[in-house]
Order: structure tokens, then sequence, then C-alpha cells
């Protein structure tokens, strides 16, 4: 049979458009997985559990306190502030001046009562001596015991009057007195709280004065610490404000717990001779409690906590294997357990356990894992 060529072209075309349909199926089929995604093994990655002694520990939040404080300010008068002389870290010596107060008035006020004082003084030697006198005219009976009696009785008046008015001297001059503040020990100033011009009453502080040659760092810890937190136990202090470690005993312990919050008040005393800890800063305190306990270490993203079980996934020949042992405490990121339910050296998937299910098939990448 003798094909025209329309024929030979359609057939070419039909011919050539089979083979590129085949090609494409050919590529389509050769990429598909006929493997079940449930038996294939799920990539991990694990750590092999090591041996650790854990033992529990407790940690308090604290403050940084100075030796003595002082808010240095007028304790009677109450008056202008003339002149202020320190700034906030100014090194102060114990009757050094910090500021000072117009006192004006009460400086008139003392000299006012002095010259009364030094009057009535006058006035009582001489009652004493006339008294002495008449009585001395009582023998002769010159005079009455009556005028006698009258005479003394008016010099003890006038010593009466004369010792309330030297009360009275010293009472102002501690005003004057008062207009002059002082540092009342060596120290820093922390605060200057008043310029020059404020009007300043009793109790109202003018500058704060701090000594920081030793500070106390001072917890409340809850009740039942209470043993925990016996004098001359040692801690671990972190410093927040300049981010320092340091290792210290706990100096003092309060003999009862506050009856509001049940807390027992704790002081460390911590040497700073070189005053380079800030106060009213925090403080982190931790100690040890307790005697260590043998247990098996792992990473925190390695177990799932509840309660006192952690559940963790073992790889047993390239099978991720579920399983609960008994936790024996966590601290930071370390979780530990009962070493006879997970020994040390197991191999236990710490990353991608979110997707495994009793019995997966894993490849597990072993990582290399300490406790921190």
């Amino acid at each position: 049979m003798k094909l025209n060529w329309p024929t030979v072209i359609l057939l070419g075309a039909v011919g050539g458009l089979l083979a590129v349909g085949g090609l494409l199926y050919v590529r389509n089929t050769s990429g598909t997985n006929n493997v079940a995604l449930a038996s294939s093994s799920k990539p991990v990655s694990a750590i092999a559990a090591v041996t650790a002694a854990y033992q529990p520990t407790r940690r308090y939040v604290g403050t940084v306190e100075p030796w003595v404080e002082a808010k240095v300010g007028p304790q009677l008068v109450s008056a202008y502030v003339d002149t202020v002389l320190v700034r906030p870290g100014t090194d102060v010596k114990r009757g050094q001046v910090i500021a000072t107060l117009d006192c004006r008035n009460a400086s008139a006020l003392s000299r006012q009562v002095a010259a009364q004082a030094r009057a009535i003084d006058a006035t009582s030697t001489a009652a004493a001596n006339e008294a002495a006198r008449i009585a001395s005219l009582l023998q002769g009976k010159y005079v009455s015991q009556n005028e006698v009696d009258q005479k003394q009785a008016d010099a003890a008046s006038k010593e009466a009057q004369l010792a309330a008015l030297q009360a009275q001297s010293l009472g102002t001059k501690l005003q004057v007195d008062d207009c002059v503040l002082r540092a009342p020990f060596d120290g820093e100033v922390a605060v200057r709280s008043t310029d020059p011009g404020a009007f300043v009453r009793p109790g109202a502080p003018v500058a704060t004065v701090v000594d920081r040659h030793i500070v106390r760092i001072t917890a409340d810890v809850p009740e039942d610490d209470f043993d925990n937190v016996a004098p001359d136990t040692a801690v671990r202090i972190h410093l927040l404000a300049t981010n320092k470690d340091l290792a210290a005993k706990i100096s003092r312990r309060s003999p009862s717990a506050d009856a509001g919050t049940r807390t027992a008040h704790v002081e460390i005393d911590v040497d700073d001779a070189d005053r380079s800890i800030p106060t009213w800063t925090t403080a982190e305190i931790s100690l040890d409690v307790g005697t260590p306990q043998p247990s098996t270490a792992l990473p925190l993203s390695a177990a799932s906590v509840r309660g006192d079980k952690a559940q963790v996934y073992t790889v047993q020949s390239n099978i991720a294997k579920s399983d609960v042992v008994k936790l024996v405490g966590e601290r930071g990121g370390t979780v530990f357990v009962d070493p006879k339910a997970l020994p040390a050296g197991t191999v236990v998937v710490s990353e991608g356990r979110g997707t495994l299910s009793d019995n997966d098939a894993v490849a597990a990448t072993v990582l290399p894992w300490q406790p921190q």
C-alpha cells in the first residue's frame, strides 16, 4: 500500500507525540518514592548519657546593703539651706561639714537666752548672799525666822530660774549646732537630696552618707529552709550590677521568722575595701543542701518532665524506644535521672524527639555532651 506524503507527516507527528509522552511518564515515575514514610528512618540527634552526682541547691534573691547608712538633715530646726558642700560620690570624713542652714533666728535666740542666764546668775548670787547675811542675824534676834525663810526661799527661786535658763540655753545651743550638718562617720555621699535655697524641716535629709568598707547582702528565705541557712554556711553570690561571682559564708541569721511572710532574715558580710560593689543592688545567692546523689545526667531537651518522672527516647539498634524513668532532680539545663533505670552510656535522643513514636526507626547522629 502506497502512502502519500500527508499521511506520512501525520503518522510521524503522532509517533513523536507518543515518544515525548513516554519520556515524560518515565521521568515522573522515576522520582516517585514507593517506600512508606512510616517505614523510613527518621534523622535525629542523640547524646550518650553520663554519670553525674546531683546535689539539691537553693537560690535566693538578696540585696546589697551598706554597712551603715545615714540620712543627714536637721533634727531640731526648720530653716532654709544655705550651702551644700558635697555631691554624690564625694568621700567624707567623720565630722566633716556637709551642709549649713540659715539659722540667724536660732543664733539670736541663743544669745538672748545666754544673756538672760547671766543676769539671773548675778541676781541669784546676790540673793544667796543676802539670805546668808540675814540668817547670821537670827542668833542675835535682830531678825525674825520668817524673814530668814523668805530670803532663803527667794534665793532658791532665783537659783531655780537660773537652772531653767541654763537648760533653755543648752537647747538653743543644740539648735544652733543643728544648723551645721556634719558627716557622722567616714564614708561616701550616696544621695544629695537638697540644694541651697530649699526649706527643710526636722527629719528631712539633705544628703545620704554610706559606709561601704563592708557590705551586707541580705535575703529573706522560706521558713522550711531555716536549717539550710545556718551561720557559717558556704554560699555562692552573683552580683548583677558588676556581673561578678563571690564565695562567702552566712554571717548571721534571725532567730525567728517574719510573722507576715513566714521568712527568716539572713545576712552575709562581704569585705569591700576597694569599694567596688554598689549598694542597694541585686545579688543572687545559691547554696548546696543535702548530700550528693549518684545519678545519670541528660540535657533538658532530651526529656519531658512530669512531676517526679521523665520520659525519654533511647536508641537501640536504630530503633527509638520510649522509656519513663524516675527523676532525681534538675539544675540549669540538665536533668538527673535514676541511674538504675537509665545507665550511663545509653544513647538518648536529644533533638527531633517531638516527631518520634515508640519503635520508630531512626538515623541517630551521636553528638558529644557534658553536663554544665
